[in-house]
């Protein structure tokens, strides 16, 4: 099941969602508005190697905005940092940024429980958009567990996104046994 607006607020109450910063007009009927950071990155290289770890290259989105392109992935961040104790979080494109042709994830929608970070997004386009720093970018979505936990995010000895960053996260798969 999905928190209410009345259940997250309870969660937070109980430290088991904490949302820095918390901004209560933020807080919808079933999901919390999360912003975007003023960092995006982009690869250094136009193709990307699996096994190896591939260079990004920061970009610092400024007041005027930053025009992002079709064909290029951007990886941008959230402002808000969030740790989730209790619930499985989804993070879920605006409707408004959708209809601007802009995609927000390509598969990284839910997050664990225990993972405490900001979000790193995978953005895309279908043609030039204008973006800005700060602008509302998704929502985040909780949803109940059912059972016990054995194995938060945060405790995995192989987790690669722990460190707490206000910047956007290249890729480490190519930390994975394959």
């Amino acid at each position: 099941m999905i928190l209410t607006d009345k259940e997250i607020l309870l969660a937070i109450e109980q430290k088991n969602i904490v949302i820095e910063p918390y901004r209560s007009h933020c807080l919808g009927t079933n999901s919390y508005d999360v912003h975007l950071g003023k960092y995006l990155a982009v690869y250094e290289s136009r193709e990307l190697d699996a096994k190896k770890h591939n260079a990004i290259k920061e970009v610092l989105i400024p007041e005027e905005g930053f025009v992002i392109q079709p064909g290029t992935l951007y990886l941008g961040v959230t402002e808000e940092y969030t740790e989730t104790h209790a619930h499985v979080p989804f993070l879920e494109g605006k409707s408004s940024v959708g209809r601007l042709g802009i995609d927000i994830h390509a598969t990284a929608g839910k997050g664990d429980v225990g993972f405490c970070n900001t979000w790193t997004l995978e953005i895309s386009c279908v043609q030039p958009v204008r973006i800005y720093a700060g602008m509302p970018i998704g929502q985040l979505i909780y949803f109940e567990v059912k059972g016990d936990i054995e194995n938060y995010y945060n405790k995995k000895k192989n987790a690669k996104y722990i460190h707490r960053t206000n910047k956007p996260v290249e890729s480490m798969m190519w930390k994975n046994k394959f």
